[in-house]
């Protein structure tokens, strides 16, 4: 059963680190990755970059008329997270999703949200 697991990071927070210490995060993120590879429960993971260099994009059906889209550039002020990366994984059952996400390194510095899959009308 495919569950995504979300990084949320608070904006801001990868401009505290100096490069080392950041690339010293990622290196951990990395492993841990690998490690689920070589269980056979990772289906995919990336990091994504800052939501300064991000763009939110709506097509409202009303408003400026329909189709026309309205285009934001990041950052956003009034986001105090932003998604930082994710690992898919492939897992049994929800609460061993959800014990993945406590072994994940993210999890000491940002909040790590899991999520089945599943189609817009589930509820």
């Amino acid at each position: 059963m495919p569950h995504m697991l979300l990084i949320h990071e608070p904006v801001g927070q990868r401009a505290t680190r100096s490069e080392a210490e950041g690339r010293a995060v990622y290196e951990r993120m990395l492993r841990w990755g690998e490690d689920l590879r070589s269980r056979g429960l990772l289906l995919g993971a990336e990091s994504l970059a800052s939501q300064d260099k991000a763009v939110r994009v709506s097509v409202p059906a009303g408003g400026a008329g329909p189709g026309k889209a309205r285009i934001v550039d990041g950052p956003f002020a009034e986001a105090k997270e932003m998604v930082g990366g994710f690992f898919l994984v492939n897992v049994d059952t929800r609460e061993e999703a959800i014990a993945l996400a406590q072994q994940c390194p993210a999890a000491e510095w940002a909040t790590v949200e899991v999520r089945g899959l599943a189609p817009c009308f589930d509820r």
